[in-house]
């Protein structure tokens, strides 16, 4: 590869100052991740209305989220190999499309088997959105602060819950039939993906991968042209793009060559210890937070004060953010990830075992830090596991081998209440975290160094 005259995409995009370009790429798959949150988040205190006003047990509840979580884990595996074939904006948009038409049509919903049906179909366009919209957001950020930047964008998940608590508790139950409304809310990302597919450009390493130079070239020139006070001398004239040649060889070239290559001698104890970090964070997160409001309502507090004890936990979120954004370019991906984990995994212990109203908010909010951290960190480091030719599948993959373990939460949690109260239930999610900060020292530590661009 030449280092002068010609120089590739990804060191082009490596040398560039943060700049507006790379605002509107965050903030733009921010947004959408935001909503997708809002949806996810929307559900939970939807399934506590439906229980008190169609009378549904916690087993048919559970129902509700898990379908959602099957169609997410579909959604994730199919993504992933699309965004390599197609391109990360298309997919990203086309997820967004999907999602947001099937939630708005669950506002229409007269039992529980439609609503059954739709909440798969917006589970399809969750999964597939969310490894794309962080594999698309990574390709663009400069390699010094690429794991930071992730994390700000998975910070958008925690103002999408934000508004789906406020939604939840000044909405829900205080409209006849309000969760109607908060669906119909949730249609938004429809109308949102014009945007996206109109508004944000391709991947430029997706586009060099692909043989398409002139596109990607023109798409880093874009980048330069914005940041050009800022940017070094060499990049002020016209640089010629570089050519299919100087390519390293892709990993894989097709679907099945993809999915055998994450098993590959190369990648496989990195994709077994990510598919089991992503499961057990799923199985803990989803299974406490999916379940929260139900949990607060079933021991004695009403709908209102549930879901206002919810919204003051989910406020949390942000600050566990902030501070994994920092130290993952400080400590390196696997320590903050596992120590956020290690730290998920104590405070499900207290709010499990709490019996006042103060502990039961403080050990909340300390999950809520925790917990939303590490996911910062585990969106930061899952794209820089594999090269630019399965980056998008692995990421995928990945997260469909978690959402099974969001399947199986919401389903878990009404026979571990029978059995242990909250107590044993929140022990076992607290298992799980540990499980999962075990695992994270299996990953690569890719802090500050380029993409594989193979």
């Amino acid at each position: 590869m030449t280092d002068t005259a010609t120089p590739s995409v990804a060191r082009r995009l490596d040398e560039l100052p943060f700049g507006r370009r790379h605002l509107k790429i965050l903030t733009g798959s921010g947004l959408g991740w935001a909503l997708d949150a809002m949806d996810v988040g929307l559900i939970s205190f939807i399934i506590t209305a439906l229980i008190a006003q169609w009378s549904l047990d916690t087993t048919h509840a559970s129902w509700i989220a898990s379908a959602g979580f099957a169609g997410m884990a579909i959604g994730a595996s199919i993504g992933g190999l699309l965004s390599d074939r197609f391109g990360r904006r298309s997919v990203f948009a086309i997820t967004l499309l999907v999602y947001g038409l099937a939630t708005g049509a669950s506002a229409l919903v007269g039992g529980l088997a439609a609503l059954l049906v739709l909440r798969f179909i917006v589970g399809l366009g969750l999964g597939a959105e969310l490894p794309v919209a962080s594999t698309y957001v990574s390709e663009f950020a400069p390699a010094r602060i690429r794991g930071r930047v992730i994390v700000v964008l998975e910070a958008f998940w925690a103002v999408g819950w934000t508004a789906a608590a406020l939604i939840g508790y000044f909405v829900i139950p205080q409209i006849d039939e309000g969760w109607r409304w908060a669906f119909a809310v949730g249609a938004i990302p429809a109308a949102y993906a014009l945007i996206v597919r109109w508004g944000l450009p391709e991947s430029a390493r997706w586009l060099e991968r692909r043989g398409r130079h002139r596109e990607a070239d023109e798409v880093v020139r874009g980048f330069e042209s914005a940041a050009r006070p800022h940017t070094h001398a060499a990049h002020r004239g016209p640089v010629a793009p570089i050519v299919a040649d100087t390519l390293a060889p892709s990993v894989a070239t097709s679907a099945g060559g993809r999915l055998g290559a994450l098993w590959s001698t190369e990648f496989r104890g990195r994709t077994a210890s990510l598919w089991l970090v992503w499961f057990c964070v799923n199985f803990s997160y989803y299974g406490a937070f999916i379940w929260i409001p139900t949990i607060l309502y079933t021991q004695g507090y009403d709908l209102v004060r549930s879901f206002g004890f919810t919204l003051i936990i989910t406020l949390a979120q942000l600050p566990g953010y902030a501070v994994a954004a920092w130290l993952i370019e400080v400590w390196g991906r696997r320590l903050t990830l596992s120590v956020f984990l290690v730290g998920s995994a104590a405070a499900a212990v207290v709010f499990g075992t709490a019996t006042t109203e103060v502990v039961i908010i403080a050990a909340g909010m300390a999950l809520s830090f925790f917990n939303l951290g590490a996911w910062g960190a585990l969106y930061a480091v899952t794209p820089e596991m594999y090269p630019t030719s399965l980056r998008a599948t692995g990421a995928g993959w990945a997260a469909g081998v978690g959402r099974i373990a969001s399947i199986l939460a919401p389903l878990s949690v009404p026979p571990l209440l029978v059995w242990g109260g909250a107590p044993v239930l929140f022990i076992v999610f607290a298992v799980f975290f540990v499980l999962a900060a075990a695992g994270a020292w299996g990953l690569i530590d890719r802090r500050g160094v380029s993409l594989d661009d193979r």
